[in-house]
């Protein structure tokens, strides 16, 4: 199969960066040292690690999704191993493969669930069961493992699987036109074939894809083959799995969140790959409904616990928002992807906002509690009588423990966000203190970046090369920033004139030593909702740089939704090394009603005054990490 690819830019790998700051090396030890270790814990104690040997009558009987939660825990060490060697880590991980390949069926089939539970029952409800999603996943673990290890042994067993698969799916008389219930295997597939370089998984991939919403509708069959009565999904319709209609035809993001992120994602990877500008499309189209129209400041997404997934344009509900923290992991994985086939500014800004906002949200600074949901309000005392809770604490595990070995993989392998490079130029996308080593302009390259981002917005990179050469840096100018100024080797550089797309373009020869300075101012910023935000009207969130903030009860105290914030206030910024593990707070005057006026009256005609409080704003991301009490993004704004 000829290669087309449609991607302009291509991601540095992880493993030529180094992060060394001091904002996301220290969460990268966690990560390491704890996040890594408690989960193991949880998978044995759950019998997820054994699920491979389980026998019928023993306890902890393998579900239909648990493969997955393991080979993202894989996953995960694989990207931590190929920086940070662990032999304790290396062999449970060789261990749980022995199991695998023991396990594995002679056609090459592989589920733990279908093996020992529920034999009969292989293929027969890819709309609800998840055969082809634990496939995906441990097909992204075996790559991922073989690419940080060398070692085969997992990729060899996810080949043989993929064979059968591609055996079993496809237009060809005698197999089935089915295709996954929860998408993943489509993007995991593309991975597959960019290591094996086997056209055969790229084609399935595309099957999978192009098949998905095609009439007879295979979701209908199936339910029929069942002598099932009800043939549409469990939430009403083929929206929930993105299956209403062909991908080329859908015009908004619906149903299940990550189902959404995860297929658009591997939309636009097969998309990429084939050369087929209507499938870029199509994710483009997506992409601006959803960042337009359906996504949180904090880039969360997905307002509902109903279809843990999309309602309607601009429904965004902050006490009841449902906000995955797998669904902006998905969403992240989409933006890179997006960002590669069209280097623009927007895509990479909301792989920001989305990252050091909800997705931090969803671990503790410890690294050992994580959120399922994320919400901008919380009222703990209405938890017993809200849907699903309100999720004012983070828990250790989940049932559906999709989130923290999702949270886990991102976090090792994070340096492959921070660069791109094409064949003149090397992209910087996120500020992060890090170095990188790749080859361009015809030898090894090397640059350094120094800075104390996300609290403040001064960066420095570095440069060293063998001999001078020409190319370009391309640095990001975050939309959120009003002012940058950009310096190399001390002399001003006129943004204006250099900047596309929202990224800064510095070609000119490089000399080993050069140094780039960029300035992006980080002011406090007052941000609105789109008037039809039903839920924000009236309210204001507070943003600063890349972070999003929100008031907590241990600084402000109760009934936060009092709180008003005047029109024009000063708010400083001050980082308080002392606070939640060091932070940059939030401080100013806003006004509250004096509650004492009212007396034993619920209501009151209007003329209760007012008094001036102090208030503390922390980091979104650092929220629940205290005591419990109530939360609040959207404040109430006093003109």
């Amino acid at each position: 199969m000829a290669k087309r690819t449609l991607r302009k830019i291509e991601p540095v790998p992880f493993t030529q960066v180094s992060i060394e700051d001091d904002f996301w090396a220290p969460r990268q030890k966690i990560n390491r040292d704890v996040t890594l270790n408690v989960q193991y814990e949880q998978l044995k104690s759950t019998g997820r690690l054994d699920a491979w040997t389980w026998k019928a009558g023993e306890p902890n009987q393998p579900h239909i999704f648990w493969d997955s939660d393991v080979a993202k825990w894989i996953e995960a060490g694989a990207y931590s191993l190929a920086l940070h060697p662990d032999g304790q880590l290396e062999e449970r991980i060789d261990a749980y493969i022995d199991a695998a390949a023991a396990a594995q069926e002679p056609d090459g089939y592989l589920n733990s669930h279908f093996i020992h539970v529920e034999p009969e029952k292989r293929w027969t409800n890819l709309r609800d069961w998840h055969e082809l999603y634990c496939a995906g996943h441990l097909i992204e673990a075996a790559v991922a493992y073989y690419q940080a290890t060398g070692k085969r042994k997992l990729l060899d067993v996810m080949c043989r699987y993929a064979d059968l698969i591609d055996r079993t799916f496809g237009p060809n008389d005698g197999q089935m036109r089915g295709y996954p219930g929860h998408e993943e295997i489509e993007l995991a597939l593309v991975k597959l074939y960019r290591v094996t370089e086997e056209p055969r998984y790229l084609k399935l991939a595309q099957f999978f894809v192009e098949e998905r919403g095609r009439q007879p509708h295979y979701y209908v069959i199936e339910a029929e083959q069942r002598d099932e009565k009800t043939k549409q999904s469990w939430v009403g319709d083929f929206s929930y799995n993105q299956a209403n209609v062909p991908v080329r035809e859908q015009t908004e993001v619906r149903g299940h969140a990550v189902r959404a992120g995860y297929f658009y994602a591997g939309v636009t990877d097969v998309g990429a790959e084939l050369g087929d500008e209507s499938l870029v499309q199509a994710s483009k189209r997506l992409w601006n409904n959803l960042t337009q129209r359906r996504m949180y400041i904090t880039g969360g997404v997905g307002p509902t616990h109903q279809n843990e997934g999309f309602t309607i344009d601009y429904d965004l509900p902050n006490e009841s928002a449902y906000a995955e923290t797998c669904a902006s992991i998905a969403l992240i994985f989409w933006a890179q992807r997006m960002l590669h086939v069209d280097p623009r500014r927007r895509y990479a800004d909301v792989l920001e906002r989305a990252l050091y906002n909800c997705v931090l949200s969803g671990e503790s600074l410890s690294g050992d509690a994580f959120f399922y949901t994320n919400r901008l309000a919380v009222y703990p005392p209405m938890e017993p009588f809200t849907p699903g809770g309100v999720g004012a604490r983070r828990s250790d595990w989940f049932g559906c423990a999709c989130c923290p070995p999702n949270l886990a993989r991102l976090l090792a392998s994070l340096g492959g966000y921070v660069y791109s490079k094409s064949e003149d130029a090397l992209w910087v996308h996120l500020y992060v203190g890090s170095s990188v080593k790749l080859q361009l302009a015809g030898q090894e390259i090397s640059l350094r970046q120094e800075t104390d981002y996300p609290w403040n917005g001064q960066i420095q990179l570095k440069l060293w090369l063998n001999k001078p050469a020409r190319f370009a840096l391309m640095l990001r100018i975050p939309r959120w920033c009003p002012k940058a100024r950009l310096l190399v080797n001390g002399e001003k550089v006129a943004l204006g004139k250099v900047t596309s797309k929202g990224y800064a373009r510095i070609e000119r020869k490089w000399h080993d030593g050069d140094k780039i300075e960029l300035l992006l101012s980080m002011p406090v910023e007052r941000i609105e909702a789109h008037p039809k935000v039903r839920q924000d009207c009236g309210r204001v969130a507070l943003q600063r740089g890349p972070l999003v903030y929100c008031l907590e009860e241990p600084d402000n105290g109760p009934d936060l939704n009092d709180i008003a914030l005047p029109s024009g206030s000063a708010i400083e910024a001050e980082f308080d090394p002392d606070l939640l593990g060091g932070v940059v707070a939030l401080t100013g005057e806003a006004l509250r009603r004096d509650e004492d006026a009212f007396g034993k009256a619920l209501y009151r005609p209007v003329g209760t005054d007012y008094r001036m409080i102090a208030f503390r704003a922390i980091p979104y991301y650092a929220w629940a990490n205290r005591e419990l009490g109530e939360m609040l993004v959207w404040l109430n704004a006093m003109v």
